[in-house]
């Protein structure tokens, strides 16, 4: 009875860390999906070329606003801003800002696990900081290459999903929501999978002790496209199994679910990669930069 006992006990466990925190992390991100998809289908509608001059006065400033908004402790705007990017409605330095500033479930992991809120702040400052400067750097560099900025094309989103966006935009933005939240739970449901077997003792150790190497570890762990890689690598932190700056590679890279979105909406393959190593490299980067701001005594965990 008691083998039993311990083996639904065990099941009721996979089930529930793997299938419903893999339904409740995408629900979190529908209500952005529905918000984002309407806006663009009334830029496309009834704003386009107001929309259009509305980005080209933004100019520089427009990754310095995409780097604030994603230090918001929130899940879903990384994928909001993968949309607008594949709708030419913000630029690659912009969205470039938005994965790296994004934070996932950092702020409540380190908060709980009694992490000064000074040096919470600092971090959160740090990454939205590194996003902002890292963007605004990407879309000065592209603007002299183009000189010209590209032209918003969400009919291109349109034509793929096979939305029928002649119903208007209402039936468009769900449509378009339905499919991507749909093809989000199922990758959630793999990756939850995963992190569950494997362990975040396992990661820890993997990463332990290994200065350099940890930190480029830790960034391409942080591409795993949900809330898991930000919640283990925040809490491998406030346990001392990982410095500071090795979290914060992991956490410059995880953009939540928002590379995923990137690769579903957006089909230039060559961009989608190249973001994804711009973020790589300031993941690697500013992560062994924190090292030096945020030594272990500001956390308090020696």
């Amino acid at each position: 009875m008691f083998l039993l006992h311990a083996h639904a006990e065990d099941g009721a466990r996979w089930a529930e860390e793997i299938f419903l925190h893999g339904l409740l992390d995408t629900l979190k991100i529908i209500p952005f999906l529905f918000l984002t998809y309407l806006l663009m289908e009334f830029i496309e509608h009834k704003a386009g070329e107001r929309a259009e001059d509305f980005m080209k006065r933004a100019g520089v400033f427009a990754p310095a606003v995409g780097g604030a908004l994603g230090a918001i402790p929130q899940c879903g705007f990384s994928a909001a801003a993968a949309n607008l990017y594949a709708g030419r409605i913000i630029s690659m330095g912009t969205i470039v800002a938005v994965f790296l500033s994004t934070s996932d479930e950092m702020l409540p992991i380190l908060i709980s696990g009694r992490i000064p809120v000074g040096t919470v702040a600092l971090i959160v400052v740090y990454k939205a900081l590194v996003g902002i400067l890292v963007g605004v750097s990407l879309d000065i560099i592209i603007r002299l290459i183009r000189r010209e900025p590209e032209k918003i094309n969400i009919d291109a989103i349109c034509d793929e999903d096979n939305c029928h966006c002649e119903r208007g935009i209402w039936y468009s933005a769900f449509h378009h929501t339905l499919t991507i939240s749909i093809f989000v739970l199922l990758i959630t449901f793999a990756i939850n999978a995963l992190v569950f077997f494997v362990g975040e003792e396992n990661l820890g150790a993997i990463m332990y002790d290994k200065p350099f190497i940890s930190h480029v570890i830790a960034a391409v762990f942080g591409l795993i496209p949900n809330c898991a890689a930000s919640v283990a690598l925040s809490t491998l932190c406030t346990q001392g199994l990982i410095t500071a700056g090795t979290m914060m590679s992991g956490l410059f890279s995880g953009a939540g679910v928002g590379v995923l979105v990137l690769f579903k909406v957006n089909k230039k393959l060559k961009e989608n990669a190249l973001i994804v190593g711009i973020i790589l490299a300031a993941g690697v980067i500013f992560g062994l930069l924190g090292d030096v701001i945020f030594p272990a005594e500001l956390f308090n965990l020696q």
